[in-house]
């Protein structure tokens, strides 16, 4: 595994799953995702500043699809345009409210990243970021979101993902080192 001050990396196969402290809404990927609300319509951590940068054509598609299919359950992912971030796309999930760890809680945060990284696949695309889903106002501990999240987007990675690079970025240095402790955790 690489390593220095901000960032971390480590190859499963073809595909590359990096960790850096940043901004999501600066990354040069094909797609970012979005740790959203079920009703799409933005909020405040990463979602608010998702949809302040990316501008309203993110929300406009947003509101076409919360009308035709109804609130986006937890665990589920949708894909629109990246309006003005450099992303060219944003794909959205909700993840699950912390509520002690015995509700299905790491087994719906892994399915925000495993169907958000079989979304991008489908969809062509080679790089993906990630923000660390439901460790902001949805209260998920980030020593556990950390080992769920690491550990989903391995096992994609491992079973062989046409995904050549796979990102999380942090909000802080706190968080960059519970996903590195997570990283160092994954078997190769």
């Amino acid at each position: 595994m690489e390593r220095n001050g901000r960032r971390a990396a480590r190859d499963f196969g073809r595909s590359r799953l990096e960790l850096t402290r940043g901004d999501i809404t600066r990354e040069r990927v094909d797609a970012i995702v979005n740790a959203a609300n079920s009703s799409l319509m933005g909020g405040g951590g990463v979602d608010g500043a998702i949809h302040r940068a990316g501008g309203p054509a993110i929300l406009d598609e947003c509101r076409r699809i919360v009308e035709a299919r109804g609130p986006l359950p937890a665990g589920e992912a949708v894909i629109t345009t990246g309006g003005r971030l450099p992303a060219r796309r944003v794909i959205h999930t909700v993840g699950p409210r912390w509520r002690g760890g015995d509700r299905g809680e790491a087994a719906t945060l892994a399915s925000c990243y495993r169907n958000s990284l079989a979304l991008a696949a489908a969809e062509g695309l080679a790089s993906l970021a990630f923000p660390s889903i439901s460790t902001g106002a949805y209260g998920y501990p980030i020593s556990e979101a950390s080992v769920v999240a690491v550990g989903a987007v391995a096992d994609v990675l491992k079973a062989g993902s046409p995904l050549r690079q796979v990102r999380f970025v942090l909000f802080s240095d706190a968080d960059l080192e519970a996903y590195r402790r997570a990283l160092d955790g994954v078997a190769g």
